[in-house]
């Protein structure tokens, strides 16, 4: 380390202590980034799909071995970084082509880097800086292993320097300074903290004089739905084959999180059976405009951007026809009553939503965290992960590799029309393994909980002990709220 550095053996014990969480953000980011350029190659070179199966960076963080803050002139803080990675990460990916699928996986990645960070611009708010720029002050050294169909590619020498210079050469390329890599923190967080606060009705009704971009045929369009500041997946409507004035009336609820600054997205596409799908238009809908209770039928002219700058907006793309109304949770329903009951009348307030076809009795949300778990083991190799099985829907965690007690802290939603008072949610921990190009799988404890006491009480927050599993105990985190 060079003497101008100082070290920091108390950011690597706060890093150490964040990293599930950091972890957690990053693998978003990366998901995010990702699967961006993913969809740049789907429909090229005969590939029909890229997707990630497993993507953890493991329970190993970085360390900072040095820092230095730089002196500037400008309203931020610069700091240099001697850091350096040998994780535990556990990344893979199944790339379809024709109709057979290869697995790509990444293990032992390393990395030794000097980094650039710079806390830009200061602001009277906390964290007291808007954003954090990271750049790279030289080449990186990066060491990685890569398997296809579970063989080390590697392990050829000739190809092993090829590509780890390629990769060395393309990262710095990407984010070697000044070029940066900008995180956003104000504007994301105010979204991303914030929890669960109503639900969003959506109908999307039809389209009018869409846009015909086949050849021999007409468009067969569908509509993406997403709310700006999840990282949800976006809903979709059928496909309306040949029409390019459909009819769909399909209704989707969408969990709101900020009624204020979130904002509903339109995008309608036109399905192809081979190659990237066409683009057709899109509109959006400001939450903001929306009156709690109210049922409010909308239909938008399609645009090419939301840029009023873009040129191609001036052509027609057709009209949508959606109705919304946005439905807060009883708890959180007074910071809205203002715009909703001017009256003061309650019950009569109550009477006209009904009129509105939304129950408000019974139906919500469930909110299942899964926290972590402790003294899970396996007759073989542990890769734990946590199965969520809930009225027929299936979800699950991360797989973390190597442990006995992996920590996931996600959270799954579950958006109900009747309260849950006599059901049962099964959560089952597994653990799963490669073997001769067979993936096998072993249970390693459940639990069966009875929801009636999450829905009587808003909360439950416990450990559990496993069933068949010797000392096995996770923690789970359940919510109920109400509409």
């Amino acid at each position: 380390m060079s003497p101008d550095y100082e070290r920091v053996d108390w950011v690597n014990r706060i890093i150490h202590d964040m990293w599930p969480y950091l972890d957690k953000a990053v693998r978003g980011i990366i998901k995010s980034s990702a699967e961006a350029t993913f969809a740049e190659y789907i429909g090229q070179y005969c590939i029909k799909s890229i997707c990630f199966e497993r993507l953890t960076l493991g329970n190993i963080p970085p360390k900072i071995h040095g820092l230095k803050a730089q002196e500037s002139k400008e309203n931020e803080l610069v700091l240099d970084l001697a850091l350096r990675w040998a994780g535990n990460s556990d990344i893979a990916l199944v790339i379809k082509l024709f109709s057979l699928q290869f697995q790509v996986e990444l293990v032992d990645f390393q990395i030794s880097s000097a980094t650039r960070v710079v806390l830009k611009p200061f602001v009277p708010t906390f964290p007291c800086f808007s954003g954090i720029a990271v750049s790279l002050m030289e080449k990186p050294k990066i060491d990685f292993g890569l398997r296809i169909m579970g063989g080390d590619v590697m392990s050829i020498p000739v190809f092993y320097q090829f590509v780890q210079e390629i990769v060395a050469r393309q990262v710095a390329k990407l984010y070697l300074w000044p070029q940066t890599y900008d995180i956003d923190i104000l504007e994301d967080s105010i979204v991303a903290t914030k929890k669960p606060v109503g639900i969003l009705h959506v109908k999307v009704v039809r389209a009018r004089k869409l846009l015909n971009m086949d050849f021999l045929t007409t468009s067969d369009p569908y509509v993406k739905l997403s709310l700006t500041g999840e990282r949800l997946s976006s809903k979709k409507t059928s496909v309306k084959m040949n029409n390019l004035n459909p009819e769909w009336n399909e209704d989707f609820k969408m969990t709101v999180k900020d009624p204020v600054s979130q904002i509903l997205q339109l995008h309608l596409f036109d399905w192809e059976k081979v190659g990237a799908h066409d683009y057709l238009g899109m509109q959006v809908v400001p939450l903001n405009m929306l009156t709690p209770y109210e049922k409010k039928a909308l239909t938008l002219d399609l645009v090419n951007s939301m840029d009023s700058n873009d040129r191609h907006n001036k052509k027609p793309r057709g009209q949508i026809t959606v109705e919304t109304t946005f439905v807060p949770f009883l708890e959180d329903s007074k910071q809205f009553s203002g715009s909703s009951d001017s009256t003061g009348n309650g019950s009569s307030q109550n009477e006209s939503h009904n009129h509105d076809n939304i129950s408000l009795c019974g139906s919500g949300l469930l909110l299942v965290t899964v926290v972590e778990a402790k003294d899970v083991e396996g007759k073989y190799q542990n890769n734990p992960y946590a199965t969520i099985l809930f009225g027929g829907d299936r979800r699950k965690t991360q797989s973390i590799k190597k442990t006995r007690n992996p920590y996931w802290n996600e959270e799954f939603e579950f958006v109900l029309d009747e309260a849950p008072v006599k059901e049962v949610i099964h959560v089952e921990v597994m653990s799963k393994r490669r073997r001769f190009g067979f993936m096998i799988k072993e249970t390693l404890g459940h639990v069966d909980i009875n929801l009636g006491d999450v829905v009587c009480n808003g909360r439950i927050n416990e450990k559990y002990n496993l069933v068949n599993s010797r000392d096995g105990i996770i923690h789970l985190d359940i919510r109920w709220k109400v509409i």
